[in-house]
């Protein structure tokens, strides 16, 4: 190691030139790529594409025809059934149809869907629903009579009271939504008269994300570029020494994303924040160097014997804390979830990426300056400075109060442990976005006034039951009695499935009777009606979106008002406990599919992986501190400040009520590479000073000078760095900002004050290493071995 280390500090100082050109001619080619990424915001392929889920969902897509909708809503003070609203609307719809990515025959609107009824001779109509009824003269009920009274519609193109009708655009491919809504917003404007508008549905809320997460990345990465130099030019106060931090950040974030971009990955939600890691991460080890070579250049002879010295000093701490977060992000791989395994690597490519070029174009920077430019650097007196004078006084605090100190950690723990079982996991797409978005009001407008804008599918398999059909009076019988039961739910807006065309048929051939609005006892009935729809002029491909031509399968479609994952998932448990309470018909199957469930599906599985990717990579960065520090003690030390940071943080996560959702879920392998690294720099130095020192005392009191402020330096800079976030329209950009500030405030305060008192209550073996240290029988060191075994000479 140590040779390795002498080797690159050498190579980095003597070859300045070409270091620098070389890492600019690397950025340039990796920048190139970087345009030509393929952006991916489908929340869909956080999940493999074997994953059976995925295989169901498309499975049942395919077999009944089915597309991702885009749901336009209007709200009005008055009946939008009344005729002239509805020929707006049509004209609307004319439009809409010559839009490419549209299905056109699937579109649902008062203009294209049917009216099933009965003429005064007994025959049976499928017609317009915006159309006069054949025979029925004087008596023409009402649009909204008429959607009152078919089930297939009710609640769903319009609400009871016609305050509200819906345009359901169902898409090519639902990476479509956004410019379709586009689309849409323009065509009314030029129709014009249109009113209150909403445009729902998850295809077009993750397609906006995706277009807003960048456009707020090109916004808030900069900002926070830029906060993060202003707040190193305060601390180091000359700009072109400053620099040289925001030029190895800048690189690192190109480097990588050049990377990913040319071993053709997409950019997806989750790549997308690699920038806004990597900008912290990146600027790290940078500032200890500042700080280290901000106190030493004035007092060496040479910028050069400054440079050397400094690197000498931080080499094995910056090497540990740049494994230590590599290791956190690479236990990503672990997880069930693609795009986590991306982020992961490419985080801790970037964090490698970092490291090298902390340790060679730093220092090469450094050397090509002139001298002019260094004159004063380092004059500062640091001891007069706010840090200066606060951070000694926080390591006198520390040894005096560490009972306390320790008394409120545990305190903190135990209340950070209630905060935890207080967890919610949850998510949804919709609310990535602020209350006040357009999409968020959508959602809530039209879950009021209809059934609402998610989609969920329940997939009846009945060919493995004794008739292979579902036509069986005991399967659709069993379908309305879970329709009933599920229509129950205050998320669950509406449900539409074949039960409810046979019903709405059967009830019309009887003359209205209310008796007749049920299934038939009788299979050949059943076969009867639904002939008898398609020969009245009902379009077969509309029934073959409930069954399958054979009849062996057919889908029950839920319409909910909420999106949540646990609102879902709520639904899901409703269906179980059902089938339990009232057995299926045997050889009846069911699989769920639909945008809403495989969220939940991936959200499991992102947790799940989350978690043991975590416990891993804490068990192993555990490890590396005790072959690390050389002591077993200190490894668990130095392990306290991470364990406390992570549980402060998820504990106020669930005494806040947040939602732990992706974001969050993500920011653990944050929490560990940023905490332990202040650890390492704490422990590390110190066992170096008490090495030269000899005394608790005194290596505590040298801590809390230059590498306590390197520490402080490093919160403040990160913690306020990313403020901007704070002011997004995206809800986990804001939720990246928060834990920025929550991580560097508490690691940091963790480190300063919790690893002092841990050092004072453990003693004079505090910073022992293996077989480096002697302690006498009465407990006190023996500091002429400690001075001989570190290779220094005694000071006199």
């Amino acid at each position: 190691m140590p040779q390795i280390r002498h080797r690159i500090i050498r190579f980095s100082v003597d070859h300045p030139r070409l270091i620098v050109i070389a890492a600019i001619l690397i950025t340039i080619a990796l920048i190139i790529p970087i345009p030509n990424a393929v952006i991916d915001t489908d929340p869909e392929n956080m999940l493999a594409s074997g994953e059976p889920v995925r295989a169901v969902h498309k499975e049942i897509k395919e077999e009944f025809s089915l597309s991702d909708f885009l749901v336009v809503g209007f709200v009005g003070q008055t009946d939008l059934t009344a005729p002239d609203f509805i020929e707006r609307l049509g004209l609307l719809v004319a439009a809409v149809e010559e839009m490419e990515s549209v299905v056109t025959e699937d579109i649902w609107a008062p203009s294209t869907v049917d009216d099933i009824y009965r003429t005064p001779d007994g025959t049976l109509v499928i017609g317009p629903l915006t159309g006069p009824r054949t025979g029925w003269e004087d008596n023409q009920p009402s649009v909204a009579a008429k959607i009152a009274g078919n089930p297939i519609l009710r609640g769903k193109i319009a609400s009871g009271d016609g305050r509200a009708v819906a345009l359901y655009i169902p898409l090519e491919s639902k990476t479509y939504a956004h410019d379709v809504s586009e689309q849409v917003k323009a065509e009314m404007a030029a129709i014009g008269g249109f009113g209150e508008y909403h445009i729902a549905g998850l295809p077009v809320a993750e397609e906006t994300f995706g277009t807003e997460m960048f456009r707020q990345m090109a916004i808030s990465a900069p900002l926070a570029g830029i906060l993060i130099f202003l707040l190193m030019l305060i601390f180091f106060r000359r700009f072109s020494v400053v620099a040289s931090p925001m030029i190895v950040a800048v690189m690192t974030v190109i480097w990588t994303m050049g990377l990913l971009v040319l071993l053709k990955f997409p950019l997806h939600i989750m790549s997308s924040m690699i920038p806004i890691f990597l900008m912290p991460i990146a600027v790290l080890d940078s500032i200890h160097i500042l700080s280290e070579f901000h106190d030493r250049y004035q007092q060496s002879s040479s910028r050069r014997a400054a440079i050397t010295s400094t690197l000498e000093e931080l080499f094995a701490p910056m090497l540990f804390t740049s494994i230590t977060t590599f290791v956190g992000f690479i236990s990503l791989v672990s997880a069930p979830i693609p795009p986590v395994r991306v982020f992961g690597v490419f985080v801790a490519t970037g964090v490698a990426v970092a490291w090298v070029l902390s340790m060679t174009f730093n220092p090469a920077y450094a050397m090509l300056l002139p001298e002019r430019v260094l004159a004063r650097f380092g004059r500062l007196d640091e001891g007069r400075s706010f840090l200066g004078r606060l951070l000694p006084r926080a390591g006198r605090f520390a040894a005096k109060a560490r009972i306390p100190i320790l008394v409120v950690s545990v305190l903190a723990l135990a209340f950070a442990t209630v905060g935890i079982s207080k967890i919610v996991i949850n998510d949804n797409p919709t609310k990535w976005f602020k209350p006040a978005h357009p999409i968020r009001v959508a959602e809530e407008k039209l879950g009021e006034h209809l059934a609402g804008t998610y989609e969920a599918y329940l997939l009846f398999d009945a060919t493995g039951t004794a008739d292979e059909t579902v036509k069986d009076p005991a399967v659709l019988t069993y379908m309305e009695g879970l329709q009933r039961h599920l229509e129950q739910m205050p998320q669950v807006g509406a449900t539409t499935g074949v039960t409810d065309i046979v019903k709405k048929v059967r009830f019309e051939l009887k003359d209205g009777d209310p008796a007749a609005n049920s299934i038939p006892n009788n299979a050949e009935e059943i076969a009867q009606e639904l002939f008898l729809y398609e020969a009245a002029g009902g379009d077969s491909e509309d029934l073959y979106k409930f069954i399958t031509p054979d009849g062996g399968k057919a889908v029950l479609w839920l319409q909910l008002r909420e999106g949540d994952n646990l609102a879902v998932a709520e639904v899901v448990q409703a269906t179980e406990r059902y089938t339990r309470t009232v057995p299926p018909p045997a050889g009846l199957t069911f699989a769920w599919g639909g945008l809403t469930y495989v969220n939940i599906v991936w959200q499991d599985k992102m947790v799940s992986g989350m978690r043991n990717a975590l416990l891993g990579s804490f068990a192993v960065v555990l490890i590396m501190m005790i072959i690390l520090l050389r002591s077993v003690i200190l490894g668990l030390i130095s392990m306290v400040p991470l364990s406390v940071t992570i549980a402060m943080v998820y504990g106020l996560v669930g005494w806040t009520g947040k939602s732990y959702d992706m974001p969050i879920a993500v920011l653990s392998s944050l929490t560990l590479g940023l905490s332990i690294d202040f650890a390492i720099h704490f422990l590390k130095r110190g066992q170096e000073i008490y090495a030269r020192r000899g005394s608790l005392a005194a290596t505590l009191e040298e801590l809390f000078e230059e590498p306590a402020r390197a520490i402080a330096r490093n919160i403040v800079v990160i913690a306020l760095g990313f403020v901007p976030l704070l002011f997004s329209s995206l809800v986990p950009y804001i939720t990246v900002g928060v834990f920025f500030l929550l991580i560097m405030g508490l690691s940091g305060v963790a480190t300063l004050f919790i690893l002092p008192a841990l050092l004072h209550v453990r003693g004079a073996r505090a910073l022992q290493r293996w077989g480096a240290v002697r302690v006498r029988d009465d407990g006190t060191i023996d500091e002429m071995a400690v001075l001989a075994q570190s290779g220094k000479e005694t000071v006199a």
